[in-house]
């Protein structure tokens, strides 16, 4: 087990801390809602997490080395597992490891999970190596420095091993959830796409999910990353960039007005422009 790393100058150690805290306070939030749907009984359905196009990108993972940065619950970790893989978890939040490791039991799969911070990944993990490592859909607003990150990632894929990032694209960051007051329900751009002015502090006793408030740590920071600091952070590490793509999709639906896909996923009306919600980004060693 690793503590917050100090290189990031005086205050962003305690923010990574503060970020540590409110994760481990939305946990127990999160195992009970239904958008996880984590208290039912019986094994959850870890591939609804997925696109069919993603599981296209990823190919066959029987018998390969997974690593699944910034887990939480695990419930994409699991369905590595379930689809042959070596599966590592690593997240900052003790208690989410927790959970992951018990929801992994109740499935009857096999996943190791570490509590580490991202930028402490390679302590906890020593010399081992990877195929893949995999991480995304809300984890890079919470990480300070991409070019830190790029280089643990590089650092951490075998030769020929790959990076596949599926992330919420900036644009729908920049669009933001709800209308500010005084504000009609158009799709306007409230907040940064680009990073550069520093984090973002909220403090909010409800999550993204459904179920009760936030018991305690209710404060977080989120740092803005645009595509191109994406990019550049992980050419700047060594990796070679092999896909791009962005979709109108999400796995859940962000706004009422969102219709139901053929995927199962949710896209927003026709009425609606055709705006990227999601990207899904290769990178290879």
């Amino acid at each position: 087990m690793t503590e917050p790393t100090e290189e990031f100058g005086p205050t962003v150690p305690g923010m990574m801390e503060a970020n540590r805290a409110n994760w481990d306070a939305r946990t127990p939030v999160h195992l009970a809602s239904r958008f996880y749907g984590l208290a039912e009984p019986g094994s959850p359905d870890a591939s609804r997490w997925f696109a069919p196009q993603e599981w296209e990108d990823l190919g066959d993972l029987s018998g390969r080395d997974v690593l699944h940065l910034q887990c939480h619950l695990g419930t994409e970790t699991i369905a590595f597992a379930e689809r042959g893989a070596r599966t590592v978890g690593l997240d900052i939040s003790g208690a989410s490891v927790a959970a992951a490791a018990d929801l992994a039991a109740r499935t009857g799969v096999h996943v190791e999970y570490l509590r580490a911070n991202v930028y402490d990944a390679a302590d906890a993990l020593g010399d081992r190596r990877f195929d893949l490592v995999y991480t995304g859909k809300g984890a890079l607003c919470y990480l300070p420095d991409l070019d830190g990150w790029a280089e643990r990632i590089a650092g951490l894929l075998r030769p020929g091993g790959q990076l596949y990032l599926v992330e919420f694209h900036p644009v729908l960051n920049a669009l933001g959830p709800t209308p500010g007051d005084g504000e009609g329900n158009e799709l306007l751009l409230r907040h940064d796409y680009l990073e550069g002015r520093g984090p973002v502090r909220r403090d909010a006793t409800r999550t993204y999910t459904d179920g009760p408030a936030v018991q305690g740590a209710t404060e977080c920071f989120e740092w803005m990353h645009g595509l191109g600091e994406v990019i550049g952070a992980l050419t700047g590490a060594g990796l070679r960039i092999s896909g791009l793509r962005e979709s109108e999709e999400l796995p859940w639906p962000r706004w009422p007005e969102m219709v139901r896909t053929a995927s199962g996923w949710w896209r927003l009306p026709d009425t609606s422009p055709r705006i990227p919600l999601l990207y899904a980004l290769r990178a290879q060693r």
